[in-house]
């Protein structure tokens, strides 16, 4: 009794998915126009207004000033140097260390940091009238890191690379049985 093809030949498909990253540092501008470049650009800008606005007010040594300028200027450093990184493709040589997650981290703490620094300034903006203004670039700060932490938080919970690819290959064998 012949079995015909199903019962004497076996497939085997099996996907295996590889991380191509590289290792070379280089400069990439095509970075910034990524939703997560657009976002990082959009901090740095918020920090640094928001710094601005505080330092040339007159109350710039009250706390309400001290707290808000120490915050922006924590987020322009952090974030502008996580900017140069990926820029220069520097997190995907050192792909090793888990940097959506430091960004989530960072983009939440950031936003509870911002929500606080922007209200204290509102609060005193009836008094002088630049602290108001920060409040605003703080308030959009607060939710830009925001979004971005919401966006860190998908793509570490998804496995995904904070850059660099992972390609599928597909590999598939054709065993026929002993005789």
């Amino acid at each position: 009794m012949d079995q015909g093809f199903p019962g004497q030949h076996t497939t085997t498909t099996v996907t295996t998915t590889t991380t191509t990253t590289q290792p070379t540092i280089r400069f990439d501008p095509s970075y910034m126009r990524t939703v997560p470049g657009i976002l990082k650009v959009a901090q740095v800008a918020f920090n640094l207004l928001g710094f601005i606005c505080i330092t040339v007010s007159s109350h710039s040594n009250s706390s309400r000033g001290g707290w808000f300028n120490t915050v922006a200027m924590g987020g322009f450093w952090f974030t502008g140097i996580l900017l140069v990184f990926y820029l220069f493709h520097i997190v995907e040589k050192f792909s090793k260390i888990p940097w959506l997650k430091i960004e989530f981290i960072f983009c939440t703490i950031w936003s509870a940091f911002y929500l606080l620094a922007a209200s204290l300034a509102a609060d005193h903006a009836r008094y002088i009238e630049a602290f108001g203004v920060a409040a605003f670039f703080g308030f959009c700060a607060m939710v830009v890191y925001g979004y971005d932490a919401w966006i860190k938080f998908r793509a570490a919970r998804s496995g995904a690379l904070a850059q660099g690819q992972f390609t599928p290959k597909q590999v598939s064998t054709v065993t026929s049985p002993a005789f």
